[in-house]
């Protein structure tokens, strides 16, 4: 009875009314009925279409509808059983032999799977497994490129596509190499080192190669020009040349032969000769060289191709010589050249994508043809560009083709199931929704569980909203439920029940954003802003997303708070500076120049005092608002774009932390603020040495704060020895000696007692803390409390985290630290809360689940870390689970969830002995 009255609510016209298909304009292009956009300045005059909160709201954007908020279709994989599937493909690159190129394209397998958790280093460690276990040229050449852009060098001033940073894994000379070699993925290459060697040329003269004794035997015609050569040395060249000179041909018995008809230059026919001779090409012009690759094709000279293929590549060095040389190795199928001009276009990207000149060679089935006789076409090679291109433009139809050539590569299952996945979200954008809907099926037909929500999405967009939710509901129905299923399925429900789903989707993961967007817009239409404002803090609080920021700053400036909604724009910008707002209608720099207008006027001097007051209270979001002003007014301050890195990292915003990191080398004006800002950059890109090399240099330039910090920093990253600890002391406080502000010599305080806490001198560590505190770096208290708790002082311990719970915006942290100074009721009030306030946190489900266990109530001990590895599959807590099913006898889902474990991190000690533990 209930499934009937449903297909009546989803007959009903209102519905269908929403329904964007079934607009006049269609697509996006309807959003524009319900937002006036041509602002000229904030004006009491209302457009007709705006939807009035109060007389006194000065917003011309009208309000945000429900009926315009859609989930986000991630266009990566994303398995139902992900920690299933993650033991399964770590079982499999145990058993795929070293050093392959199969083991290479597993690697690649688990960067597709991995995607979707979007963590740079995790995805950067299986491109470098990738990398390091590729024995080919071609899968070299494109990994190596694809670790440059990983790294985003392009933004680099002064950094051109073929530099090599060093590492033999990026080596643009090494990927040239063919073969296997055993290099840790640290291991630095010898390209840097002169090897030329001084040629005499000299001894070259015309025809005559003076110091060999040989006489000439034969000579070839070619024209009025006569070459002499010794004709057993020509013969040697290949053996159809052999044949021809001393076989049963007519030219075995001749002295002079006419070569007129063959194609060659009478400088080719010569330069072939001295080849003959001396097996070098080094003193010939490329253009010389080129005609002996065509001879050497002609005449099946093998030994002389490599040579010609191996010279021509090497003098390939830019985007000039890759086109031109690229059709000369197409055409005469010389691997090397063909390699060597890829390399080039492909470490240009994203640039490159748009001179059509470069993805002519990419682009048509004609191309991929000719690339693939030359073995230059490859599944890897179109992912790498197919991922370049969406996250350069999601519609454009750069993107589409290379998806269509990625598709006609694709042999594996998780291939055709990412491609078409891939190609149905691009599809989707593109508003194709028949051809997107052929996708996702064919995608969920190879075992992409995922695809069905593409599925349902593209039904809907044509019309079939019934059909769409029956489609979910059937797939709730078979499969362990999981939040994203409970979040499409809301969006094609009704009253109640959207909203039951919606809270069933929040409750299965936490991290879905769309559940807090759709209940927080649902409570402007009822009027409540305030309510609604509070809705969206909460994913605010622990996922920063440039599309809740936009969403709360629409809300403040329905309230007229043009304060926090100038902030919110400020941020939003920090995290993607071309980001549209409104619909992709209105620049964010535009509103930025309307609200101005509209708020206090700071110049800088109020700026850095505004920055102190929220850095100390732990105000990361109103921080990075405040830097944003700051470089307006001086775009070219560096200190303040690592300070918005410093900020961006606390936020998890790792790509853009790292942008502000690149920003801030590159608006560096000294040689020693260089050499720091690329440490920070190899440090967090996981090359530690040449990060300390880079801070020494610093200090060897001019001794500064910030080349003492990061060397400090970089040495106290591992277990310090009490020597090792008593020399990070010291430089921590040549720091400390060292011009600085308060912010970062608080930074220094803080890590300064922590070293002292870790080698037991209390008294100095809280003296460190306490200064710390005297310049408002409010984070000292955790490292205070630290040391009463060391000192048997749990009161006084729980109290210093008090203090930081009440001064700090940002407190999930404080109440997790906070646990561990308190009874066990209390612990649980406290990560509960930190839970509450982000439930990305992995500690407190480790804690209850622990505390369960101890509890003798396993299963339910279990089902915690259960909950929080179905939207957070951490390493952490695998281990943790495993630990349990070994404890509990189940050595089978112990195995997996090391396995698991292990494809996050495979040198993860405790997990590896749990592991030979439960499998022996």
């Amino acid at each position: 009875m209930h499934g009937l009255k449903l297909v009546e609510r989803f007959k009903s016209t209102q519905v269908h009314a929403l329904s964007p298909s079934d607009t006049t304009t269609g697509g996006k292009s309807s959003r524009g009925k319900f937002i006036n956009y041509k602002i000229k300045s904030f004006s009491k005059s209302k457009p007709s279409n705006w939807v009035s909160v109060s007389e006194s709201t000065h917003l011309p954007y009208g309000l945000p509808t429900t009926d315009l908020l859609e989930p986000f279709i991630d266009p990566h994989l994303k398995p139902v059983d992900f920690v299933g599937t993650l033991a399964d493909l770590y079982r499999r690159l145990q058993t795929c032999s070293a050093q392959s190129n199969d083991k290479s394209m597993l690697c690649i397998e688990q960067y597709s799977l991995l995607r979707s958790l979007g963590d740079p280093k995790l995805l950067r460690q299986c491109l470098r497994a990738a990398r390091q276990n590729a024995g080919d040229v071609h899968s070299k050449v494109v990994l190596s490129a694809w670790l440059r852009i990983e790294r985003r060098e392009d933004e680099l001033v002064g950094v051109s596509a073929m530099d090599c940073s060093g590492h033999i894994l990026d080596c643009p000379k090494a990927a040239l190499v063919s073969g296997y070699a055993f290099n840790s993925i640290h291991d630095n290459c010898q390209c840097l080192k002169d090897h030329s060697e001084v040629i005499d040329t000299s001894m070259f003269i015309g025809n005559e190669c003076l110091g060999l004794n040989e006489d000439s035997d034969v000579s070839f015609c070619i024209g009025n020009e006569e070459i002499k050569c010794i004709r057993y040395r020509i013969a040697a060249l290949s053996r159809v040349l052999n044949v021809m000179l001393f076989g049963s041909f007519l030219e075995s018995k001749m002295d002079r032969i006419d070569f007129s008809q063959i194609g060659i230059s009478v400088k080719g026919m010569r330069a072939a000769e001295v080849y003959s001779r001396t097996r070098r090409l080094d003193f010939f012009s490329p253009e010389i060289v080129l005609e002996l690759l065509s001879f050497a094709n002609r005449f099946c000279c093998e030994e002389m191709k490599s040579a010609c293929d191996a010279h021509l590549a090497s003098l390939v060095g830019n985007m000039e010589d890759a086109l031109v040389l690229i059709e000369f190795g197409l055409e005469e199928t010389a691997n090397l050249v063909v390699a060597s001009c890829l390399q080039v276009m492909l470490r240009e990207l994203p640039s490159s994508l748009y001179n059509w000149k470069v993805m002519k060679f990419f682009c048509s089935p004609e191309a991929r043809e000719r690339l693939a006789r030359v073995g230059h076409a490859s599944f890897l090679l179109y992912y790498f560009l197919s991922q370049v291109a969406m996250e350069e433009s999601m519609v454009s139809n750069i993107t589409m083709i290379l998806l269509e050539r990625l598709r006609e590569c694709a042999t594996e299952r998780w291939q055709k199931a990412l491609v078409s996945h891939q190609l149905g979200c691009v599809l989707l954008e593109r508003e194709e929704y028949k051809d997107a809907q052929h996708c996702f099926e064919a995608a969920a037909v190879a075992g992409h569980v995922y695809s069905t929500a593409g599925v349902a999405r593209a039904k809907h967009k044509q019309g079939q909203q019934y059909s769409a939710y029956k489609l979910m509901s059937s797939l709730i129905s078979e499969n362990k439920p999981v939040g994203w299923m409970y979040q499409e399925r809301s969006f094609y429900n009704v009253g109640r029940e959207k909203i039951l789903d919606l809270k069933t989707a929040s409750e299965l993961d936490p991290t879905l954003l769309f559940p807090y967007k759709y209940r927080a817009v649902a409570k402007v239409e009822e009027k409540q802003i305030r309510e609604a404002i509070l809705e969206i803090d909460k994913i605010i609080g622990f996922k920063l997303s440039p599309d809740c920021l936009e969403l709360r700053a629409w809300f403040f400036l329905i309230v007229e708070d043009y304060e926090s909604a100038l902030r919110d724009i400020r941020v939003l910008l920090t995290l993607e500076p071309n980001y549209m707002m409104f619909h992709g209608k209105v620049t964010g720099d535009y509103l930025i120049g309307l609200l101005s207008h509209r708020v206090q006027q700071w110049n800088q001097a109020d700026c850095w005092m505004q920055l102190y007051q929220r850095w100390s209270c732990i105000d990361d979001i109103g921080s990075l608002a405040i830097i944003h002003q700051m470089l307006a007014n001086d775009p070219g301050k560096s200190l303040l774009r690592f300070r918005q890195s410093l900020l961006l990292l606390r936020l998890n915003c790792q790509k853009a932390a790292m942008r502000s990191l690149r920003l801030a080398r590159n608006h560096s004006i000294s040689e020693h603020e260089i050499l720091v800002y690329e440490g920070w950059i190899l440090y967090d890109t996981g090359h530690r040495e040449e990060a300390l090399s880079r801070a020494e240099k610093s200090i060897l330039l001019q001794r500064s704060f910030e080349a003492f910090f990061l060397k400090a920093f970089i040495l106290a990253d591992k277990s310090l020895d009490p020597e090792s600890s008593s020399y990070v002391v010291q430089i921590l406080k040549e720091a400390l000696k060292c011009p600085s502000d308060g912010l970062r010599k608080g930074q220094a305080l803080n890590n300064l007692g922590s070293i002292y806490v870790d080698c037991g001198k209390l008294d100095l560590a809280a003296d460190c803390y306490m200064n710390a505190l005297d310049i408002k770096h409010t984070r000292a208290h955790q490292g205070l409390a630290r040391v009463y708790h060391q000192k048997n002082q749990r009161q006084a311990a729980y109290d210093e985290m008090t203090k930081l719970i009440e001064k700090a915006q940002n407190n999930a942290s404080a109440y997790e630290k906070r646990s561990e100074y308190c009874d066990q009721e209390m612990a649980k009030f406290d990560l509960d809360t930190a839970t509450q306030l982000d439930p990305l946190r992995t500690y407190p489900y480790r804690y209850r689940a622990a505390v369960l266990m101890d509890d003798q109530k396993e299963t339910e001990a279990v089902e915690e870390l259960t909950k929080a590895i179905s939207f957070k599959p951490d390493l952490q807590m695998l281990h943790l689970r495993a630990a349990f099913y070994e404890s509990m006898g189940n050595l089978t889902s112990a195995l997996q969830d090391c396995q698991a474990a292990l494809c996050l991190d495979p040198d993860h000690k405790e997990t590896l002995d749990l592991y030979n533990r439960a499998r022996d």
